[in-house]
């Protein structure tokens, strides 16, 4: 029978060793830590800064509607041969952060319903909806209504502007009426083309016949190394005492409703 030898104690590890576990777990706890940072961060990003932007938002609705008085009658049947108002109102533009109307865009669901005002530095953009680039014409101008918002945080005023088809409907609400806009197409561009903004957009220098609306926000959707632009042409309006257009009738008095 063979004997079984003893087994050796073993040897106690360098110290060479003992300092790289520790360096190990170290790390990896700091890596679990970054992580929940980051995940923490998302959180705030994708959720937080869309609560704190649509309070913000029904705030300035709110006061908007405060600001028109009693609401007007509902609209009446368009007579035969269709409306006609002559020419826009065109409003003057307020200060910086002044609230310039609402945008209702049925594509976007029966309850889109944002704020348009002036500017579109950070204090706008991120917590007041959409913001009017100040270089731009006023809605029902000739020339270039623009605005800019943000795709998925802070409201995600335009997260659905990529769903827009051509003939869709986009309705801005000022003290003194009703625009309606008709989407035409959109583009991907990247983020130095300021000559979306032009008079007619694209087309810098040229003199503008029509009244354009043009959106602007980050492409891809979560990301910002693109622009999107959506394009739109003004079709009608109406003057606030007419009411407004049928097809956002409902939308408008939940809207106003709110103040």
């Amino acid at each position: 029978m063979v004997l079984q030898e003893k087994a050796r104690p073993a040897a106690p590890p360098s110290a060479g060793v003992v300092l790289l576990r520790g360096a190990v777990q170290v790390a990896g706890e700091l890596l679990i830590t970054a992580g929940v940072i980051l995940l923490l961060f998302v959180a705030w990003q994708l959720w937080w800064t869309n609560v704190e932007s649509d309070a913000k938002q029904s705030e300035v609705i709110k006061e908007f509607a405060q600001d028109l008085g009693p609401a007007a009658p509902p609209p009446a049947a368009a007579p035969p041969g269709g409306e006609n108002f002559g020419d826009p109102v065109v409003g003057t533009a307020p200060g910086h952060a002044g609230t310039i109307g609402i945008m209702y865009i049925p594509r976007f669901g029966p309850n889109y319903t944002r704020p348009i005002v002036q500017g579109t530095s950070q204090d706008v953009l991120d917590t007041l909806g959409l913001g009017h680039y100040e270089s731009t014409a006023m809605p029902g101008a000739v020339g270039n209504f623009a605005v800019a918002g943000h795709r998925q945080t802070h409201g995600a005023v335009l997260d659905n502007i990529h769903t827009l088809v051509p003939g869709d409907k986009i309705y801005v609400q000022t003290k003194d009426g009703y625009y309606t806009y008709v989407f035409r197409n959109n583009q991907i561009v990247m983020p130095s083309r300021t000559d979306v903004l032009a008079a007619v957009p694209t087309l810098p220098g040229v003199a503008p016949t029509e009244r354009f609306l043009t959106m602007t926000s980050c492409n891809p959707r979560f990301g910002a190394e693109e622009r999107i632009i959506a394009y739109a042409l003004m079709d009608t309006w109406r003057p606030a005492s007419a009411g407004p257009p049928a097809e956002i009738a409902a939308q408008v008095a939940a809207a106003i409703g709110k103040g």
